[in-house]
């Protein structure tokens, strides 16, 4: 066998669980986002997501006041301006405005959806039993938006450290129980 020791630091790059998303909050004063890459579906129908957030993250105290949010998926076009939210915070800096982002009124929440994201997905608290504990959110997908002229949207995931990977080519594998 030859592998090397891994640092446990850096494991979660392995298991990154899906594209970076912009999660966006309504505030007080501005709407504010944040990237966002902690997050996997829990069920399919309702559709449920498991949202990490850290309590240092200005975003935190957004979601646990107003119950909502959207996560919006960019692609890799958009990398730069992502990179840039999760670089800065939310309490001193008007997200949107600063890297040329455009809020968009949501529906059935507060928090706006990101015009230049794919796709958008409405968002409230289902569960909050592991807020405190985890930062896990458990949230319930009640509305969902997608541009149908985005065909194979590459996204990006975080690898850790400043590391990302990009979306690749699909394949389609014969997915019927036999």
């Amino acid at each position: 066998m030859n592998k090397i020791h891994l640092p446990l630091s850096e494991v979660y790059g392995l298991l990154e669980p899906g594209p970076v998303a912009l999660l966006t909050t309504a505030g007080k004063a501005r709407p504010n986002m944040m990237a966002q890459s902690w997050h996997t579906m829990m069920e399919f129908e309702p559709p449920l997501v498991g949202c990490i957030v850290s309590d240092r993250n200005y975003s935190y105290g957004l979601i646990e006041a107003n119950g909502e949010c959207v996560i919006a998926i960019p692609t890799v076009e958009l990398a730069d301006k992502v990179v840039g939210c999760g670089n800065c915070s939310g309490a001193v800096t008007d997200k949107f405005a600063a890297f040329g982002l455009t809020p968009v009124p949501a529906v059935e929440v507060a928090a706006p959806l990101v015009a230049e994201c794919f796709a958008n997905l409405e968002c409230r608290v289902a569960d909050r039993s592991m807020v405190e504990r985890y930062g896990l959110f458990v949230l319930e997908v009640v509305r969902a938006w997608i541009d149908p002229a985005a065909q194979n949207p590459k996204t990006i995931h975080h690898r850790g450290r400043g590391h990302f990977m990009v979306a690749g080519k699909t394949i389609t594998l014969d997915s019927n129980a036999k």
